[in-house]
């Protein structure tokens, strides 16, 4: 899986299964030259959040290989994959054996070979196909279990989802985001549609805008159709922030600019009040004082010349008293 499709294929897989699980992805398998694409074990205390992710929830609720194919793969393809599931149940066993002996839980000369005394639970294999493979559900007779999604005989604990039959819901969305053509169309207009704090947005957006814009730009005869897809939502989602920028700037500036106006014309205000009042002041201080100043003068006047004239009176009627 070495092109940009497949990476965010597995990319998509492992950050979902995050959210619940412990997820890995190029998990290598010792004995044989193999990689695991995405390996996840569930967390129980996470169990109420992993009901809530849809499909992809309900298959990582048991340790599951998760190996998504760009085509539809044929039965060669498949067993190859059953035979990673074999190996990685086998190289799991050694490991618990190993903690046990180192433990002293087992004698050291035990049989390698051995099932180690706490069983180790069988992987599920869970192959992800963007069509319908017709060969690999014949031959280990899958039935359906629900829309899209098929499961082998038993003994096998492999499902097959064909991402091309699910039902366009959201329970589906995260899966439906690694097919191609309508499928993948369908789900980047969903994503879309989901408010912005949809944890799908918070897993998807990040991975698709990296793949698009990564530095490392593929040739158009060399882009695939998925990446053209992933290329065109990431074009529209930017378009869709810079016009939601443009709008929340011009309604920030028109705030910006009704509070620095108001402020302005308060400032101005306060301070043509206060000179208009001072001068007003100043005015009728002046004629109030020159009015209330007339006044006492008239009064003190009045004063004055009744005293003077009393005291007049006074000396003049003892001088013709006394004359």
């Amino acid at each position: 899986m070495h092109n940009r499709s497949d990476q965010f294929a597995k990319s998509l897989l492992r950050d979902g299964l995050s959210l619940v699980s412990a997820a890995e992805t190029e998990v290598e398998v010792l004995a044989a030259t193999q990689k695991i694409d995405v390996f996840s074990v569930p967390d129980p205390a996470r169990d109420a959040e992993r009901a809530r992710m849809g499909l992809l929830g309900a298959l990582a609720a048991e340790p599951s290989l998760f190996e998504p194919f760009h085509g539809t793969p044929s039965l060669r393809q498949v067993r190859r994959c059953l035979r990673k599931q074999l190996t990685w149940h086998h190289e799991l066993e050694r490991r618990a054996r190993a903690a046990a002996g180192a433990a002293g839980a087992v004698a050291p000369d035990e049989d390698a070979d051995a099932p180690p005394q706490q069983p180790v639970a069988f992987p599920a294999l869970v192959v992800i196909s963007p069509g319908r493979p017709e060969t690999v559900l014949d031959a280990y007779r899958c039935e359906p279990a629900q829309p899209g999604v098929y499961h082998a005989v038993p003994g096998l604990v492999t499902r097959v989802v064909v991402l091309a039959e699910l039902p366009r819901t959201r329970a589906t969305l995260m899966l439906r985001l690694l097919g191609s053509g309508r499928v993948l169309r369908e789900a980047l207009a969903d994503l879309a549609a989901l408010p912005d704090d949809a944890w799908e947005k918070s897993i998807a957006t990040p991975l698709l805008i990296h793949f698009r814009l990564g530095t490392e730009e593929p040739a158009i005869d060399e882009e695939d159709e998925v990446s053209a897809e992933i290329r065109a939502w990431v074009e529209e989602y930017e378009r869709k922030l810079r016009a939601e920028a443009r709008t929340e700037g011009r309604r920030e500036g028109r705030s910006e600019g009704r509070r620095e106006g108001h402020n302005e014309g308060r400032r101005e205000g306060h301070n043509e009040g206060r000179r208009e009042g001072h001068n007003e002041g100043r005015r009728e201080g002046h004629n109030e004082g020159r009015r209330e100043g007339h006044n006492e003068g008239r009064r003190e006047g009045h004063n004055e010349g009744r005293r003077e004239g009393h005291n007049e009176g006074r000396r003049e009627g003892h001088n013709e008293g006394r004359s």
